[in-house]
């Protein structure tokens, strides 16, 4: 049985979607004015693995990630380059979805840009203000927080503690200091839209409730996103959807854990920022991908050049089994492997279930390879078994999405001569073994001996 912690409960609860059998599922996306960097990939992947593994128990998800394509971020950045905020769009949106696609995140079922439904947003602030939740000043429509008693709830916060938190306001004009724009008056030279309060353009958090409603509806079931977002991003999207409508927006909110870099969290103030176009130049996608994996999703994740060779090692590890496995001489009689399946799949389902702990359920999938190699040794698996086998690891990575796709990451002759020398070694033939290494050293490989078998990459 799936249990998750979710921020808004504060402990682990059983999952139960609105509908048997079928989960809506949206994930706040990039703002996308600048290119993706390590945060976005980390959020991206996080949830990518939480819908595959929906999808794995049975679920027929409906997974939605926005991009955002107007607000302060977006025309700032357009302005300095001196171009329309919508060929900024045009020109960053098809970068995540490179880089995504090198993380092997799965598309997402709707993109929505925030431009494509301003009219939606324009009926959301209508229907809040019909209710009594906002008010009109020079500069634009506001939410006045004061009317939503739950303000504050997802994150952990009351109002006074807010109020005496908060800076001094440079609108004086605003009623509480945590009251959020909803609708922006024009100014000259951004993009603008008519509104029954004038020309302007929408807020950023109103962007999100309306996309949610227009294409999943309300309530869903469940609302993702960066730790960074809990406030006020997504408290303020509690406040909009729930002020206007009246029933639950989201039943359960997950958030991602920061990415560290150096062990200090990554921030553009800080300039210690990395893009995901300049890691894949060194590692690629997987390696980062996998990375990712290694550290539970809402726990902070500390990234290194050291984190990253582990990770390329594991990948490694797992890489020659597998080519182990396609170049192994088989037995005759098959054995019976189905319980070790059972075994395993238990296991990693049980890892999973349980807040979806990715390291554990990997750790699975590096035991299942530590017994097959000790089956291989004793030379019992025969044709069907390397099948069955080869079938298994594909199941569990249709959650981690991990292996190897590319046939040139390690050629087949390369594999094959890997495979011959491991079967030279067993018969004592250490010439010839020596022979195959330099051989290999020749065409660019380094073979390595490790106690789960032979290791190989490129030098």
């Amino acid at each position: 049985m799936l249990s998750i912690h979710t921020t808004n409960h504060r402990e682990r609860v059983v999952f139960k979607p609105l509908k048997e059998g079928e989960v809506s599922m949206y994930v706040c996306g990039p703002t996308v004015y600048d290119k993706g960097h390590l945060g976005h990939g980390r959020s991206a992947v996080a949830f990518d693995v939480i819908r595959r593994y929906l999808m794995y128990r049975g679920y027929k998800v409906t997974y939605v990630s926005n991009y955002t394509d107007i607000d302060d971020k977006m025309i700032n950045r357009a302005a300095e380059r001196g171009i329309s905020v919508p060929e900024l769009a045009e020109e960053i949106i098809p970068l995540y979805v490179r880089d995504f696609g090198e993380l092997r995140v799965l598309p997402a079922d709707v993109n929505p840009r925030a431009t494509e439904f301003v009219h939606p947003m324009i009926e959301l602030i209508s229907k809040l203000e019909t209710n009594g939740f906002t008010y009109v000043i020079s500069d634009g429509v506001y939410f006045d927080v004061s009317k939503f008693e739950e303000y504050g709830a997802l994150s952990g916060q009351n109002m006074e503690d807010l109020q005496a938190g908060a800076r001094k306001e440079v609108n004086t004009e605003k009623r509480n200091h945590q009251d959020f724009v909803l609708w922006k008056m024009a100014k000259s030279g951004e993009p603008a839209w008519a509104s029954p309060w004038g020309l302007g353009r929408p807020g950023w958090h109103i962007e999100c409730s309306a996309m949610v409603r227009s294409v999943l509806g309300q309530p869903i079931d469940i609302h993702g996103g960066g730790l960074d977002l809990t406030f006020p991003h997504h408290e303020c999207e509690i406040a909009q959807s729930e002020g206007a409508y009246g029933v639950e927006f989201a039943q359960y909110w997950l958030h991602n854990g920061f990415v560290n870099i150096n062990k200090e969290k990554m921030s553009k103030s800080l300039h210690n920022f990395i893009t995901l176009e300049d890691v894949f130049k060194v590692y690629e996608g997987r390696v980062v991908r996998f990375l990712y994996l290694q550290t539970h999703y809402r726990s902070p994740l500390d990234f290194s050049e050291e984190m990253l060779e582990q990770s390329k090692n594991g990948l490694a590890r797992i890489d020659q089994f597998i080519a182990l496995l396609k170049h192994y001489t088989p037995a005759d009689d098959a054995i019976e492997l189905a319980p070790f399946f059972e075994q395993y799949r238990e296991i990693f389902i049980t890892a999973m279930d349980n807040d979806f702990d990715v390291p554990g359920a990997i750790g699975a999938m590096f035991s299942f390879i530590n017994l097959c190699h000790d089956l291989l040794k004793r030379k019992i698996f025969s044709k069907e078994n390397v099948q069955e086998v080869l079938g298994f690891m594909d199941e569990l990575d249709s959650v981690f999405a991990i292996l190897s796709r590319e046939k040139h990451d390690i050629p087949e002759s390369i594999q094959a001569l890997v495979a011959e020398r491991e079967q030279v070694r067993k018969e004592r033939n250490f010439k010839r073994s020596d022979e195959i290494r330099e051989e290999l050293k020749a065409q660019g490989f380094e073979v390595e001996d490790t106690p789960d078998g032979p290791m190989v990459k490129r030098i």
